[in-house]
């Protein structure tokens, strides 16, 4: 499955802009991260990130369709 995929804060770095377009095995937010942090290893040094799917936060079993507005969202930290 083809899924477009948004980049914010560090996580854009990590990609080298601001959204990726990835062809992920399974249909599954975990899918996606083992898709990702295979494609993008420097994602596993990230102490966490979260995914969101249609702008909520998402499990890892959050079953995922084409269409869905996936974003990557880094750790944030600040005062």
């Amino acid at each position: 499955m083809n899924v477009n995929v948004l980049a914010f804060g560090i996580v854009k770095d990590i990609f080298g802009k601001s959204s990726i377009s990835l062809d992920i095995d399974g249909t599954t937010t975990a899918d996606l991260k083992d898709s990702l942090e295979r494609q993008y290893p420097r994602l596993k040094q990230l102490s966490s990130y979260m995914v969101a799917v249609n702008n909520e936060y998402a499990q890892d079993q959050c079953v995922l369709t084409e269409h869905d507005e996936i974003a990557i969202i880094p750790p944030v930290s600040g005062g």
